[in-house]
Formats: C-alpha cells, sequence, structure tokens
C-alpha cells in the first residue's frame, strides 16, 4: 500500500466513476421505459399501417361489390355460362372467368410442384455446399424476372413450339401461360419447401443411413414426409400465387371470355378481365365498370381461402423438433 501514490487512487476512482455512469443511467427504470416507448411506437405505427391499408381495400372492394350485386342477382352471377357485360347482350356469368383462371392455375400446378419438389429434394440431400449457394440464387433468379416478360417469352416463344407440337394450338392458348406460369412460381414451391426440409433434425437422417437406406430412401420416406406440413404449405401459397397471376395470363392466354376446357384455345382470367377494363374506356362508376370489383372481390376470396387452409395445414400437421 505504501508503494501506491495518492494521485493513483484518485485517478483510478474517477476513472471508476466514469465508466459506471452510463450503467446506472442504463440501469433507470425510467430511462428504460422511455426507450422501450420509443422503439415501440414506430413498430406498432408499421404493424397498424398495414392493418389499415388492410381494411381500407376489403372496404373498397365491399362498397362497390354490393353497389354490382344491387343489379345483379348473385344466382345470376354464380350460375350463368357467359360472361359479356361489356357486349349489347349482357351476362355476368362469373364462372366463366373462374374456369379459366383455374385451367391456368392447374396447369400451372402440374409444371411447378413436381419441379419444384425435386429441386428442394436435391438442394436438401443431394447437393454438396458449393453447389447449393450456385443453385439456389439462380433458381431464385426466376422469381426476379417481371411477369411481364414472361408474358411476351410465351407469347412469342413457347406458343409457337406448342403449334409446331400440335397445330391445332391457337395464337392466344391457355397452355403456353400455364407452362411458362409454373416456372415462374418454381422457386416459391423449392425455395419454401427446401426450408421444411432443412428444419428437419439430422438424427433422423443419420438414423435411417444407420439402418442400411440410400439417399433416396431417407429423402423420399423420412425426409419429406417429417416435412410435410412445410410441403403442402408451399403448394397451396404457390397455388394462390397462381390464380393471382395477370401479365402472363392477360399477354399469352389472350381475352376471350369462353367457358372451354381446352387449353389451347383463347381463354381469359379473372385478373385479365381487370386489366381490360381498366385501360380507362369504361365510364367510372357505371355497371361494367363495377364488375371490376365483383370479380376482384371473388378473387379475393379465393386466395384467402387458400391462405386459410395454408396455416390450417401448417398448425394441424406441423411436426416440432427438439
Amino acid at each position: 500500500m505504501a508503494g501506491i501514490s495518492t494521485s493513483s487512487v484518485q485517478a483510478a476512482a474517477a476513472a471508476a466513476q466514469v465508466g459506471a455512469a452510463p450503467n446506472r443511467s442504463l440501469q433507470t427504470p425510467r430511462a428504460r421505459g422511455l426507450r422501450e416507448r420509443l422503439i415501440e411506437a414506430p413498430l406498432f405505427a408499421a404493424a397498424f399501417v398495414t392493418i389499415l391499408t388492410t381494411a381500407g381495400i376489403v372496404a373498397v372492394l365491399l362498397v362497390e361489390t354490393l353497389s354490382f350485386f344491387r343489379v345483379v342477382p348473385l344466382r345470376m352471377f354464380l350460375t350463368d355460362t357467359q360472361w359479356t357485360p361489356l357486349f349489347s347482350d349482357k351476362h355476368y356469368g362469373i364462372i366463366v372467368l373462374l374456369s379459366a383462371t383455374m385451367l391456368t392455375s392447374v396447369g400451372a400446378m402440374f409444371v411447378a410442384l413436381p419441379l419444384g419438389l425435386l429441386a428442394a429434394i436435391f438442394l436438401s440431400e443431394y447437393a454438396s455446399p458449393r453447389v447449393h449457394r450456385v443453385i439456389k440464387p439462380v433458381l431464385e433468379i426466376l422469381a426476379g424476372i417481371p411477369t411481364v416478360v414472361y408474358g411476351y417469352f410465351a407469347l412469342l416463344f413457347v406458343t409457337p413450339a406448342l403449334q409446331r407440337m400440335i397445330p391445332q394450338t391457337a395464337v392466344f392458348n391457355g397452355l403456353s401461360a400455364s407452362i411458362v406460369m409454373g416456372f415462374m412460381i418454381l422457386p416459391l414451391v423449392s425455395s419454401m419447401s427446401e426450408d421444411a426440409m432443412a428444419a428437419v433434425p439430422r438424427s433422423l437422417r443419420e438414423g435411417g443411413y444407420s439402418l442400411g437406406a440410400t439417399r433416396f430412401e431417407v429423402a423420399t420416406r423420412i425426409v419429406v414426409p417429417s416435412a410435410l406440413s412445410g410441403i403442402v404449405a408451399a403448394f397451396i401459397l404457390a397455388i394462390s400465387r397462381a390464380v393471382g397471376e395477370t401479365m402472363i395470363v392477360a399477354i399469352a392466354a389472350g381475352q376471350s371470355p369462353t367457358l372451354a376446357l381446352s387449353p389451347l384455345v383463347p381463354i381469359e382470367t379473372m385478373t385479365a378481365y381487370i386489366v381490360q377494363v381498366s385501360l380507362g374506356d369504361t365510364p367510372h362508376g357505371s355497371l361494367e365498370y363495377q364488375t371490376i370489383f365483383a370479380v376482384g372481390s371473388t378473387l379475393f376470396l379465393m386466395t384467402l381461402l387458400l391462405n386459410i387452409i395454408s396455416q390450417r395445414v401448417l398448425r394441424r400437421f406441423r411436426e416440432e423438433y427438439q
């Protein structure tokens, strides 16, 4: 103690006080509460804006749709087999647009679901880390291509190729739109499915290998069933994305509202009709203008139902691992 100077002790005490001052202020309940409120306010504002936006969209759709159904009976809307609100002989059968939408969406699923699942299995179970780092970003590039580019690709490349193989294919047809739309949503299926497979514990795979299973058997009999809830949710969300697609079907499938089961003829989906009427030629406030909102409400209910099903599947069949 005799070798320690008074000035050294005073300097150490001053340094300790300087270093301890911020800690005491951090521990002040009032200061901490103020900081938490300052952080909470913008977060709450961001969440409230999203809720308010959704409520505004629903309100606009509801008001205009109710105005439409004051003139057009709901029964006619659901059962009529013609859709000609812009013609002199007016019919309002949504089944025409609904069938075209389902036709292109189902066709897209035949492309996206098997290819997306196979790509997810390869990335999750077969690809080395180096190959994974290359292939996954390349797949996700497909999601970044503008849909109008996909539409013209379907019209100018896929359709001529189909016409060489199937001569009766029309210039505007649902098949080319379905194929290209399937490739557009393929990254959604593959990415979400691979994420679900990555959540399966390594111990389950090692258990399968210890029993003599091959890599393919482990992938198809252990990993895929264990990640089934996430894979099904990815499929449903991809279907929802396909149902709401606009530019591909508007450019490649045509704008001919015909009730047809063949994908080789021109058809018109719900989103393509909304584009057609939104070009500005239809008077604002007219019944023809209100058909946009009736079709939009139908599309909104379809996608909402698909999202609800997806959430229920996740909650019902989700596997939780420790």
